[in-house]
């Protein structure tokens, strides 16, 4: 397995043997070992403590560790599964995994209602979903006009809150994924199919730069900030 199976990584901060965690995840052992490489290089790029902690995530999206955004929030707090405020190799991998080609679209759409429900109730309301296209638009190149923003909120929430409770849940959420798959569109990175052809560095080069790895771009559009008719 070469130098990342050596005692050294064995001692890692939440080191898991990447057998295990291939068999978890839609990568392969090579892949998850290339992986390593690059949460290498991101658990060091403002802490250097063998974690991913926020000022690291946020710096490799933004290149700025010190901006705050909701957008930022929520991607850290999905891979921070454990919530402790960091992230480890294992959760690192397993939800790049949601990403990936190969996984199921109802794994992917169920990560998408995650991000929506800012409050963690079970279900996404008016309010949440106004923030989060905010905070996507912020990221973007897009400058809506305030009445813009309000369309493509109330139409897009009026259209998922099926049974007209103010809310929408997971199963609305569902039914709304299945007649807009738009919205999913990017919640799949087709770089991750063969991680080790597309970042051949992350295992050959120990000068791999973190920019290479911005899912940002890709991720901003799992809102239909499209919507506007």
């Amino acid at each position: 397995m070469g130098c990342y199976m050596s005692k050294k990584e064995r001692r890692e901060p939440g080191f898991e043997d990447p057998a295990i965690i291939a068999s978890e995840t839609a990568f392969t052992v090579n892949e998850v070992e290339a992986l390593h490489e690059l949460y290498k290089k991101m658990s060091s790029s403002v802490v250097d403590d063998g974690y991913i902690r926020k000022e690291d995530f946020v710096f490799a999206l933004f290149r700025n560790g010190n901006k705050q955004n909701l957008f930022a929030d929520r991607i850290f707090d999905l891979f921070d599964a454990k919530r402790n405020g960091k992230i480890d190799f294992g959760e690192f991998v397993r939800a790049l995994s949601i990403f990936h080609p190969r996984t199921p679209e109802a794994e992917k759409i169920a990560c998408a209602f995650r991000l929506y429900d800012l409050r963690n109730t079970g279900y996404i309301e008016h309010e949440e979903l106004e923030e989060m296209v905010l905070a996507l638009l912020n990221e973007s190149d897009l400058n809506l006009s305030e009445d813009i923003v309000k369309g493509i909120v109330d139409k897009t929430f009026n259209e998922a809150d099926i049974n007209g409770d103010g809310r929408i849940d997971l199963e609305e959420w569902k039914e709304y994924a299945a007649k807009n798959p738009s919205l999913l569109k990017n919640m799949t990175l087709p770089y991750l199919m063969d991680i080790t052809l597309a970042f051949p560095s992350f295992v050959m080069n120990s000068e791999t730069d973190v920019s290479k790895w911005q899912p940002k771009n890709e991720l901003i559009n799992t809102l239909p900030v499209n919507k506007q008719s």
